[in-house]
Order: structure tokens, then C-alpha cells, then sequence
């Protein structure tokens, strides 16, 4: 079994929809770190299981520089951000820490 794991560094706002009030309902900014886990039985024709290039692709331009409710369709919470960004990875994809303060991380785990 082969294993990567690919850590990306974002800066990107959010607001929150929460069933409490929050400062975190108003936009405010994070420089999220996440890392991407992948694994595989067997490698593609270049001897990878992805191209971090391509890993990092389909993250950083995705988020970089957004405010996350304008790209994404649900509330923008880390957890919620770590199971999508592991469902577009897939099938490689099993977990994925989404860091938006040293404090907080949430992890989403296939």
C-alpha cells in the first residue's frame, strides 16, 4: 500500500450559519492549513498516486484568496470544508485535517 500526504496553505474567509449567536457568524478570515491524505494499492503510470502538483491544484486555486461561501453550496465550517475536499479527491482520498487556527483542526476520515 502506498501513502502520500500533501499540506497546503490557504487564506480564504468564511461566515458561519450557526443556530447560536457568534462572532464567527460575521465574515472573518483564516490562513487554513490542510492536509491531504491518500493512498493506493498500486501507482499510475508516472510511479505516483497523485502529483502533489496536481493535489495542490485542485485545492489552492479552488480556495486561495475566496470567500468560501461564494464556492461552496453548504456552510463553510472546517468540518464540512475537510469531507469535500476528500470527496473531490477520490478514490485515492481517506483523510483530510483542515486546520484553521493552531487550536482548531477537524478531521474528516473515510
Amino acid at each position: 500500500m502506498y501513502e502520500v500526504r500533501k499540506r497546503i496553505e490557504v487564506s480564504a474567509a468564511h461566515r458561519l450559519e450557526l443556530s447560536y449567536d457568534s462572532k464567527c457568524e460575521n465574515l472573518h478570515g483564516h490562513n487554513w492549513i490542510i492536509d491531504v491524505y491518500l493512498r493506493s494499492e498500486t501507482l499510475n503510470e508516472d510511479g505516483m498516486v497523485m502529483d502533489f502538483t496536481h493535489i495542490k491544484k485542485a485545492i489552492h486555486d479552488k480556495f486561495d484568496h475566496k470567500v468560501l461561501n461564494d464556492v461552496v453550496d453548504f456552510n463553510p465550517t472546517a468540518e464540512n470544508l475537510a469531507k469535500y475536499i476528500c470527496d473531490g479527491l477520490a478514490p485515492y482520498c481517506f483523510r483530510v485535517d483542515v486546520q484553521e487556527s493552531i487550536d482548531n483542526v477537524a478531521s474528516y476520515i473515510k
